[in-house]
């Protein structure tokens, strides 16, 4: 049986997300405590650790009051360390990992920043994405560049399609709008935004299958025509997408 999984909204448009099995408790990113501890105190589950993707504020400001209430030993990335709270456990991409016994491959997702890191968890079918891959769009490239970002969506975008892709915001109104303005004529999309709004639910997760028949990050195949790039590389039709949403 696959782990639980239960997705909080955090702050303005945050997910934060808690894994439990019979192990114990885990916790992807910690944008701000209250959400979590009252999870938590809810479901009268004990938190063991926290997994953090990348050091950017609305990630980890969370950190320190959840530790301090919990105890949780707190995980990420070496490359990041400098950058991130101080880590109980120090994690490098393809180096492997154990959560709540399963095994968890990290993944280097760098682009939005560099060092960000995304966990798969293969036996429960989960990827926690944060700011890389996101429902219907992927991060801003604040640090890395187009070339760096399209190779991590390219990792992501092997895994198997039925993944949980679980990112970092609901950000689903505006990235919608965009790849609805590239791809026009995509049933599948539309069906998909109409859904979002009439669900007022969390837009996250979603299947990786469903962001490949959606997402325009995904599907520079479908739209390089379109735009005019027959015969351009895959990361130079992403670039130019990434650069349209820029402007959007």
């Amino acid at each position: 049986m696959p782990l639980d999984l239960v997705t909080l909204r955090c702050l303005k448009d945050n997910y934060a997300y808690l894994l439990h099995g019979d192990s114990g408790t885990a916790l992807i990113d910690a944008p701000e405590a209250m959400p979590v501890l009252t999870e938590l105190e809810a479901r009268g589950w004990t938190l063991d650790a926290i997994l953090l993707t990348h050091h950017h504020a609305d990630h980890v400001d969370g950190v320190a009051e959840i530790v301090a209430a919990t105890g949780a030993k707190v995980i990420g990335a070496k490359a990041d360390a400098s950058r991130l709270p101080a880590l109980d456990v120090s994690v490098r991409p393809g180096e492997p990992l154990e959560m709540l016994d399963e095994p968890v491959e990290v993944i280097d997702v760098s682009g939005h920043t560099v060092g960000h890191v995304a966990f798969h968890f293969p036996r429960s079918g989960y990827a926690f994405t944060a700011d890389s891959l996101m429902a219907m769009g992927c991060g801003r490239l604040f640090e890395g560049d187009a070339a760096m970002m399209w190779a991590s969506l390219s990792r992501l975008n092997a895994l198997p399609e039925d993944t949980l892709i679980c990112s970092g915001h609901d950000y689903c109104a505006a990235n919608g709008a965009f790849a609805l303005s590239v791809d026009p004529d995509n049933e599948a999309l539309k069906t998909r935004i109409k859904e979002v709004a009439d669900a007022h639910q969390p837009c996250a997760p979603a299947t990786l299958a469903e962001e490949r028949a959606t997402n325009p990050f995904l599907r520079v195949n479908d739209l390089r025509a379109s735009l005019g790039m027959q015969g351009a590389a895959d990361a130079e039709v992403f670039a130019r997408l990434r650069r349209m949403k820029d402007d959007f």
